[in-house]
């Protein structure tokens, strides 16, 4: 790619009020109507089947949707011909008879019966420690961020990556709670690798600002960050562009199991590649990042000290 004279920090309050507007929507919406949680953290019922031959996972959601089962979640386990339904805990259900009513729904009407070959209880308990412990994984890998960026640049670096990283956790989580995803321990990975994804596109650009501020000591704070995003936008965008259609390749290849996994990484790297351009550095520069924050500064004498 040629190399670009975009002024995005000179644009840097659209897009800051463009993040606002989309960080309230998503606040409002997680506030309002929450995460619609899967079975992972609101506990439920675990179904095995045997099939003889491969098993037709189109029919048997659609078998178990007419029959009434509409939140149930279908998918292989080990092999094409074993499949594993999942079902919401429901109140007043006894496990055993809602194995049974599945067994019928899906042997009603098929060729070649299923044989039950388990069924496992998941307890409220269980989904509670879950969504307690995936979600202290995002508070400490937040924090280690902080830690870490402090350490190899600067605080108002740091401020600025964690300001950026949170948007785009926010957002992503937002887009599940507006749409109504199925939100489970999938997507939490997929949240967990977006942290780690956003962080990485961030430290480029940081590392390039930190060798302006080194190397171009007379031009100002906002064109050194100008420069510096500019210099690292095509690979920014080369990167995203091959991570965003591996994504999508999944996202219709995959199956219906990493559907909304794939859902979480497309949105996390479109947001991602976003907030490194117009989030994490205008953030640091508001907060007064300048070159005294990262350039050394020459101990008297020791010019001296090197001369022969």
């Amino acid at each position: 790619m040629k190399k670009t004279h975009i002024n995005f920090i000179g644009n840097r309050k659209i897009a800051m009020t463009f993040s606002g507007i989309l960080m309230v929507i998503a606040i409002v919406s997680l506030a309002a109507k929450g995460l619609q949680m899967g079975i992972d953290f609101t506990g439920g019922t675990l179904i095995e089947v045997g099939y003889e031959q491969t098993a037709d996972l189109t029919t048997l959601r659609k078998t178990l949707d007419e029959s009434g089962f509409k939140n149930a979640t279908v998918q292989n386990f080990g092999t094409s011909k074993d499949v594993l339904i999942r079902l919401k805990l429901e109140e007043g259900v006894n496990s055993a008879d809602l194995s049974t009513k599945v067994l019928e729904a899906i042997n009603k009407n098929a060729a070649t019966p299923a044989k039950l070959r388990r069924v496992e209880f998941v307890g409220p308990q269980v989904g509670d420690d879950l969504a307690e412990d995936g979600f202290l994984a995002l508070l400490y890998s937040t924090l280690a961020i902080l830690i870490y960026i402090s350490l190899r640049f600067e605080w108002k670096f740091s401020v600025g990556a964690i300001i950026a990283t949170f948007h785009d956790v926010i957002v992503t989580l937002g887009v599940f709670s507006v749409f109504a995803l199925e939100f489970d321990l999938t997507v939490l990975a997929a949240i967990l690798a977006l942290i780690g994804y956003s962080l990485n596109d961030t430290i480029v650009v940081y590392d390039r600002i930190r060798e302006n501020f080194r190397n171009m000591r007379k031009t100002s704070t906002e064109e050194m960050m100008n420069i510096a995003v500019n210099d690292t936008l095509s690979r920014t965008i080369m990167i995203s562009m091959t991570v965003f259609l591996v994504l999508v390749s999944l996202f219709f290849l995959g199956g219906e199991v990493i559907h909304n996994f794939s859902i979480a990484l497309l949105f996390g790297v479109v947001f991602g590649t976003y907030s490194s351009i117009f989030i994490a550095s205008p953030a640091a520069l508001m907060l007064g990042v300048g070159p005294d924050d990262l350039i050394v500064p020459v101990k008297e004498g020791a010019e001296l000290d090197r001369m022969p």
